[in-house]
């Protein structure tokens, strides 16, 4: 990769700028005085112009060489950086002769995804950015710092996304083999980094939920998306040795509690130095995941033929999951602890499977999105599954504002930034143009990326029905700001693809159904009858749902529900505010909770009348219209 924009800087070197967050090294061709020493330091962004390194902790990320005195090609052999920028001291170089060379474990592509929206898009090319820099002889969290182990917790929520990107199957395995053998050393516990570099970490006793469920989970994920059932006899003590030590952990009652966890590691609402403080308890975290992970070990035994196996795990699951209903789960549908990532596991580990309950716990989740402004809520635990537990709960409207949301915390927002991969942090650099202060602030860290597989399965359409693709799922779920959408796979049988389009009133949706296989079809607007088609292109019509007639709000009375529900009326009230008085703008896009019992004049308390008369005014004439 060429350097695009380069600029000389005050200590008579320059600043390269690649364009492009990438993992890997700089190669330069370059001629100068025998013993001459070039320099070459990495950062992946600036800050006041200048590298910022403070990001990479204890890791220098600086390459020195010494000129021969004649023609030079100078290259690092033994290691590699995670940058965009990088600056060059010592020599004069021509930009013309400076190359980035980019580094990742030769995989086969296998998964696109494109829209209408080209910030979505970019969202998706970042998370491909970042697993080909993370997926470098180990799945690490990180490329760029002193770090770059091999997470288990990043690579359990990534692994439905990164098995559709790419042919990734031999890398996991592989990985995996590292796991097992880890941890028969630790009496099944799983290390939290495969290799186990970081021995302390031993004070957590077992591994912390959601880390040393990869065990379970990466399999499990193995055989869905690629049909191999060899992975999991592989893997099966390895499974079955993770919930058995978890279950020697947390006694008899189902639930594993009152243990150190790592819970939904950087929630956006934790402070820079807590990032385990999430607003969910840790204690949900940690037993919905063992309920999940022995219903997956007995799924597994079942697969095997362990017949008793299955039986006894499974009687373990039921006994975990109603454990879980009853000590967090109200007969009315709330959650103990009142946060979306709570819900969000209730739902999409199916924990409760009281439909009346199920619809309540979907309806206070979308209540909690809303009331956060559509803003993201979640960690890394929560945030794989808040956007499928919306959808699959009806509000795939607030789904979709939760995607296409570009304030801070958001998806996009990094995007707004010039962001190339994903970010650690929802907020790894502020709005200001600041580094965030936290210690861990990657900007290459591909955990939030596992949207990206709700992208492909319901934004698009299209999943395995059976495990490896033997069976197709066709399911698009348009959305109202996207005009296409499109995912196409390359599965054991042959290009798989689903797209959609808008033509007029109708959405028109297109399949590809490899030979040998044949597709489930579950369109919403065919009144949600399911239909199975064979090898082939397919092309289905039905009418587009109408978006919802709004109606005028009345000014300082309104609800901030309906406000934040309103684009004329949201967009209103802040730029009101905006002209009358700037300084309240953060506070009220940022710290409002946008809840239907709450007004708008409830949130501009104290403010003098004729900024109260300007908001109205704006409201009623905005949404007037």
């Amino acid at each position: 990769m060429r350097c695009p924009r380069c600029s000389p800087r005050r200590r008579a070197g320059r600043i390269l700028d690649f364009g492009q967050n990438l993992v890997g090294r700089l190669r330069l061709r370059v001629r100068g005085r025998a013993g001459q020493r070039v320099v070459i330091r990495h950062a992946e962004v600036l800050e006041d112009g200048e590298l910022a390194l403070r990001p990479l902790r204890n890791a220098a990320a600086t390459a020195t060489f010494d000129l021969s005195g004649g023609d030079d090609v100078l290259e690092s052999r033994f290691t590699f950086y995670g940058f965009r920028y990088a600056e060059i001291t010592g020599a004069d170089v021509d930009p013309a002769d400076i190359e980035a060379v980019v580094l990742h474990t030769d995989m086969t592509r296998t998964g696109w995804f494109a829209s209408s929206d080209p910030l979505i898009d970019r969202l998706h090319e970042n998370v491909v950015w970042g697993m080909r820099g993370n997926f470098l002889s180990i799945p690490t969290d990180c490329p760029q710092r002193d770090e770059r182990l091999g997470w288990t917790g990043d690579l359990q929520v990534f692994a439905p996304t990164a098995s559709f990107l790419y042919d990734c199957a031999g890398f996991l395995t592989s990985w995996l083999r590292d796991l097992a053998h880890e941890q028969r050393r630790s009496g099944g516990s799983v290390p939290v980094v495969v290799p186990a570099a970081l021995t302390g970490f031993g004070a957590f006793g077992v591994s912390p939920a959601a880390w040393g469920d990869a065990a379970t989970v990466v399999p499990t994920v193995m055989h869905e998306r690629f049909g191999d059932r060899d992975v999991v006899a592989a893997q099966y003590a390895s499974m079955r040795s993770w919930v058995d030590a978890v279950a020697a952990d947390a006694g008899d009652s189902g639930l594993w509690a009152g243990r150190m966890q790592l819970g939904d590691w950087l929630d956006p609402a934790a402070p820079p130095d807590k990032p385990g403080q999430a607003k969910v308890d840790s204690d949900i975290v940690a037993s919905a995941y063992f309920a999940r992970s022995l219903r997956q070990v007995a799924d597994a035994a079942g697969l095997l033929g362990f017949d008793a196996d299955a039986a006894h795990y499974g009687a373990l699951a039921e006994r975990s999951r109603k454990a879980f209903v009853a000590e967090y789960v109200t007969p009315a549908g709330r959650m103990v602890s009142d946060a979306p990532t709570a819900y969000a596991l209730a739902l999409e580990f199916d924990l409760v499977v009281d439909p009346p309950v199920r619809a309540a716990l979907a309806s206070r989740l979308a209540d909690l999105v809303r009331e956060g402004g559509y803003r993201i809520g979640t960690g890394f635990v929560g945030t794989p599954l808040v956007a499928d537990a919306l959808a699959e709960g009806g509000r795939l409207d607030a789904a979709e504002r939760l995607l296409t949301q570009t304030e801070c915390p958001s998806w996009l927002y990094p995007i707004t930034q010039g962001a190339t991969t994903v970010w650690e942090r929802w907020d790894s650099l502020l709005p200001d143009g600041s580094v965030n202060p936290g210690e861990m602030t990657s900007f290459n860290h591909y955990a939030l990326g596992a949207v990206a597989d709700w992208l492909h399965r319901t934004v698009a359409g299209l999943a395995p029905a059976a495990p490896g693709y033997r069976r197709i799922r066709v399911a698009p779920r348009p959305l109202r700001s996207l005009d296409h959408a499109s995912a196409r796979h390359l599965t054991p049988y042959g290009e798989a693809s689903v797209a959609w389009r808008r033509d007029g009133g109708e959405i028109v949706v297109t399949a590809t159904v490899p030979p040998s296989t044949r597709a489930d079809v579950d369109l919403p607007g065919l009144r949600g009858l399911s239909a199975e088609v064979g090898s082939g292109t397919h092309e289905w019509r039905f009418a587009a749902e109408s978006a919802p007639a709004l109606p005028p709000l009345d000014g300082l009375s309104a609800s901030l529900a309906d406000v934040i529900d309103d684009p004329r009326a949201y967009g209103a009230l802040l730029g009101a505010l905006e002209q009358h008085a700037p300084d309240r703008v953060p506070a009220v896009r940022d710290e409002t909770r946008w809840g239907a019992g709450r007004t708008v004049s409830s949130v501009l308390m104290f403010s003098p009348p004729d900024l109260l008369r300007a908001v109205d005014s704006a409201i009623r004439e905005a949404t007037a219209r």
